[in-house]
């Protein structure tokens, strides 16, 4: 009863003063991205969620547009700049998702988003975590986050969907709040940004280079058909 009538009522009433009591806060690391990152402020990006429909997520961006000689964007972990960093080990570029909350797009808890690159990857089993609208934080991010190999995150996944309740939900807000005050998981030893699934999986073998190659394309096709 809760996940079907009420989480969406607490989602918005969360979200909505969240937004409000924040809304200082917000104004200052807007001010503080655009000084050190320049614009865009807000970065977005498409993600799967309910049923797999794609919507596009608002974090701050924590990341600079260095390309090499050819103009071609540098790796991730070598655009994130000393002031991404600490947004991300805060998780303060997070704070927009609140808009995805209040629009419908996310829930306060739940599955986290994860790039349509790596929803290709999963198994039939472990997308059904997009059963359930996406959230800020969730029951991976409570029990090791991004030092999380990927099969043991999916799997948190998973256990949080066949036991959604308010009190759940309750108790997994309150360890995020601790874990934040910890700084407790946010990346795992020497990498800075989150191993895609489908660079996991080639990594330990899972996949081959055919198939890795195979499913890169279905994600690219996939996001080509929404724009």
């Amino acid at each position: 009863m809760y996940q079907r009538f009420f989480k969406r009522f607490f989602d918005i009433v969360l979200s909505l003063c969240a937004l409000i009591v924040l809304s200082p806060i917000l104004l200052v690391i807007g001010i503080l991205v655009r000084k050190n990152l320049g614009s865009p402020i807000i970065f977005h990006q498409d993600r799967p969620g309910k049923n797999e429909r794609i919507f596009r997520m608002c974090k701050f961006r924590s990341m600079s547009d260095a390309r090499d000689n050819d103009g071609n964007l540098l790796p991730d972990a070598d655009r994130l700049t000393p002031f991404g960093k600490k947004l991300r080990a805060t998780s303060l570029d997070e704070l927009p998702e609140l808009w995805n909350i209040l629009k419908g797009d996310m829930s306060i808890v739940g599955p986290r988003p994860q790039l349509v690159r790596d929803m290709v990857f999963m198994t039939p089993e472990q997308r059904r975590r997009h059963t359930v609208r996406p959230g800020l934080t969730g029951w991976a991010q409570v029990n090791g986050r991004n030092i999380l190999l990927w099969e043991d995150r999916l799997r948190y996944d998973l256990e949080y969907i066949e036991r959604i309740s308010f009190w759940e939900d309750i108790k997994i807000i309150f360890m995020t709040i601790g874990c934040l005050f910890r700084h407790d998981d946010v990346s795992t030893e020497g990498m800075e940004t989150s191993e895609d699934l489908g660079d996991y999986l080639l990594r330990i073998g899972a996949v081959s280079q055919e198939e890795y190659a195979e499913k890169q394309n279905k994600a690219r096709a996939e996001l080509a058909g929404i724009r």
